[in-house]
């Protein structure tokens, strides 16, 4: 898949031809209801035409001298017809708007699966106003487009071709001049069509800016209170805004020109076919109420032509929506397949080099690590050493910049998620409870687990005496029940669930008391026993009890022994100690 990636966003933007084959693929996915709809549209449009042209029946009937009684049969066939358009239409939008509601709801599932799949570290770059905006925003207008718009469009679509043809079959040249008086539609359209795309994909990530600008202050609240920036985040969310309403400014302004433009436009094809008839009608080329029926049809073009104009604005936004989900897919084509398989479990990190960009400095300079498996490490270091990213490249959520991070003999970059995922797990400080409850937050690392099973997960990491005091136990909603505490044993439940054969704990017991982090770490230790554990911590106690040490300074490791050795060699980590225990 073709894509683009403007500057200001790390998720990349569909082309034309893949928002194109995205949207061709939705179609075939329903092909039956596709074929109902064109078979009830197309007896809809049908019967549309029956009426005009009794309509010049009666002129020619009535001109030469018709009974009352033959007048009002064709006028009784008139209304018949008409009635039966009218049901076949509502028929015909019922369909469509079915036909939408399943298109969007394949559409969300596969922005769901696609919006998971994706790496950490892109998700990261990209913000989460951006990946937001396109679950929400950007869905719901392709949404609103498949379930309301396009119906419409497609009614008013075989509506237009049905009268085209039924004017040029009732005279060709009538129908011909119809047409010509069309002519002044197309440069509008073409003049609006050439900078709507690129105006709505504008509009589009102005909004993601806005959304991230305001989860950013939204999440940082208190950091932004303490440090007295509520100012400078006021006035770069007031930028944002500036940006979307001169974004959304530029596109209405497209639409300004657009509709006025169509609007003179639409008396043409009639006051064209009435003035060729006039000529024709003299000549005795045509009759009267041929000329009749060809200026009704093109007098009842305008309302499909109408609702597909009206509908051109709507198409361009929902286009530039569809572009942005369907960005998402080109970032899963780049997600390695599922090809390598590593040999064993040994981890190693050879001249590992690391930086965030290619304009920032090195964060890792030539780290070389082995971790034998069912071994477990301590990383310790102070602040700024670089633990952390050391702990993004060994879990493959960083490729490293220079260097090979292998899992098996296999890097780790190259891995595909599901199959990383079995071999390592990331546990940090931050943790998510999802809405729902106790029992749903645990299966979503295990959905076959069963009771017996999640209630082992919770006690293993020391969180089998708070879940026995809720109410309902594993069935309590945590809306709103569960202290910062208990949300981290929860996420770390979930891990023991999971079973990697590596885990990785990047300060995962930071923010519980030293007494519950120590047992929760004791017992996670004894359930993972033959299972590699690297732990990134502050605490020493941590290192006292890991099989080895690895200590960081500069994003380097210079000391790497067992925590006796490293004490009796007297260096960095012995300096840690003695201030720890002091």
């Amino acid at each position: 898949m073709s894509t683009t990636t403007p500057e200001s966003a790390a998720l990349p933007i569909a082309d034309r031809p893949a928002t194109r084959r995205a949207m061709v693929r939705h179609l075939r996915r329903d092909p039956r209801t596709f074929l109902a709809l064109l078979a009830v549209t197309s007896l809809a449009a049908a019967s549309g035409l029956v009426a005009p042209w009794l309509l010049g029946r009666i002129v020619d009937e009535v001109q030469a001298g018709t009974t009352v009684s033959a007048v009002d049969q064709l006028a009784l066939a008139i209304g018949v017809f008409a009635a039966v358009e009218i049901l076949l239409t509502r028929w015909a939008r019922l369909i469509g708007f079915r036909f939408g509601e399943r298109a969007l709801a394949r559409i969300r599932e596969e922005f769901t699966d696609r919006a998971l799949a994706l790496p950490t570290s892109t998700v990261e770059r990209a913000g989460t106003g951006d990946l937001t905006a396109r679950g929400t925003t950007d869905v719901t207008a392709v949404g609103k487009t498949l379930r309301e718009a396009a119906p419409d469009l497609f009614i008013a679509g075989v509506q237009t071709a049905f009268l085209i043809a039924a004017s040029l079959a009732l005279d060709p040249l009538l129908g011909l001049a119809g047409l010509l008086g069309l002519a002044g539609i197309v440069p509008a359209v073409r003049w609006y069509l050439r900078r709507a795309r690129p105006a709505y994909l504008t509009e589009g990530e102005a909004n993601s800016q806005v959304a991230e600008a305001l989860s950013a202050t939204a999440a940082g609240a208190r950091t932004i209170e303490l440090y007295g920036l509520a100012g400078h985040r006021t006035t770069v969310t007031e930028n944002e805004l500036t940006a979307s309403r001169t974004a959304r400014l530029r596109t209405l302004g497209l639409r300004s020109v657009l509709f006025p433009s169509v609007e003179l436009s639409y008396c043409m094809p009639a006051v064209v076919v009435l003035f060729a008839g006039s000529f024709l009608y003299a000549a005795d080329a045509v009759t009267l109420g041929t000329v009749v029926a060809a200026a009704t049809y093109f007098r009842q073009l305008v309302t499909p032509l109408d609702t597909i104009l009206q509908h051109v604005e709507q198409l361009q936004s929902s286009g530039a929506s569809l572009a942005r989900v369907e960005g998402l897919a080109a970032v899963r084509e780049e997600i390695p397949a599922d090809r390598l398989v590593p040999d064993g479990d040994r981890i190693e990190l050879r001249t590992a080099r690391f930086s965030y960009d290619t304009s920032s400095p090195e964060v890792l300079h030539g780290v070389d690590l082995t971790v034998r498996p069912g071994e477990r490490l301590a990383v310790v270091g102070p602040s700024g050493a670089g633990k952390s990213t050391l702990a993004r490249l060994l879990a493959g959520i960083e490729p490293p910049t220079g260097g090979e991070v292998t899992v098996g003999g296999v890097p780790i970059a190259g891995l595909a998620p599901d199959t990383l995922r079995r071999h390592i797990a990331l546990v940090t400080q931050e943790h998510h409870i999802f809405l729902g409850t106790v029992r749903d937050n645990l299966r979503i690392a295990a959905p076959d687990a069963d009771d017996g099973r999640l209630r082992s997960a919770l006690a293993a990491v020391g969180a089998d005496d708070w879940l026995d005091d809720l109410l309902d136990g594993l069935d309590t909603d945590l809306a709103s029940n569960l202290n910062g505490t208990q949300a981290q044993q929860l996420a770390l439940a979930r891990v023991v669930l999971a079973d990697p054969h590596t885990l990785i704990l990047d300060e995962a017991t930071a923010l519980l008391d030293p007494r519950t982090a120590r047992h929760t770490e004791r017992a996670l230790a004894a359930v993972l026993t033959d299972r590699t554990v690297i732990a990134i911590a502050h605490r020493l106690h941590t290192a006292h009890d890991a099989d080895r040490v690895a200590v960081m300074e500069g994003g380097r490791i210079t000391e790497l022994g067992t925590h006796d050795e490293l004490v009796a060699a007297a260096g960095p980590y012995a300096a840690l100690w003695r201030s720890w225990t002091a």
